[in-house]
């Protein structure tokens, strides 16, 4: 009987992350990040790339975070290993919140009501950066909600 309970557990788990990982590539798809994003970096060829590696990856963090996987690695190449997806990751994150952002117009809004006209790239790295230092901070001093 208890492997019932495993079994719809196991069910309602995947179908939940189906509907979040449906969710969230609705969300990438109708903000066209990916095509904006080639089109900035003038990339345009490479378009079903960037879909496949962001399917890859969430799928390959699903498989993490719902096993109990170990990578076999030393100390200093698991550490490379988390430091390069922790970099992709807030990069990925970053392209996604700002094309969020400029879609709703909230950013061109915010600088003409402050009354910016130049340094507005300044601005915005000032923006990243203090989301990553507040982020680094909490992780490395232990911090919780």
């Amino acid at each position: 009987m208890n492997w019932i309970r495993e079994l719809f557990a196991a069910f309602a788990g995947f179908c939940s992350g189906l509907l979040a990982a449906g969710g969230v590539f609705a969300l990438i798809s109708t903000i066209n990040i990916l095509p904006r994003l080639a089109s900035k970096t003038k990339t345009e060829d490479s378009v079903l790339l960037y879909e496949n590696m962001i399917l890859f990856g969430g799928v390959t963090g699903c498989v993490i975070s719902t096993t109990e996987f170990h990578f076999a690695l030393g100390d200093g190449v698991a550490l490379a290993v988390l430091m390069i997806y922790f970099l992709f990751s807030g990069i990925f994150v970053g392209c996604l919140a700002t094309a969020l952002a400029e879609t709703i117009n909230t950013i061109p809004v915010y600088f003409r009501r402050a009354r910016l006209t130049v340094g507005l790239g300044w601005v915005v790295l000032a923006l990243a950066l203090g989301k990553s230092f507040g982020n680094l901070l909490q992780y490395l001093m232990g911090w919780t909600e």
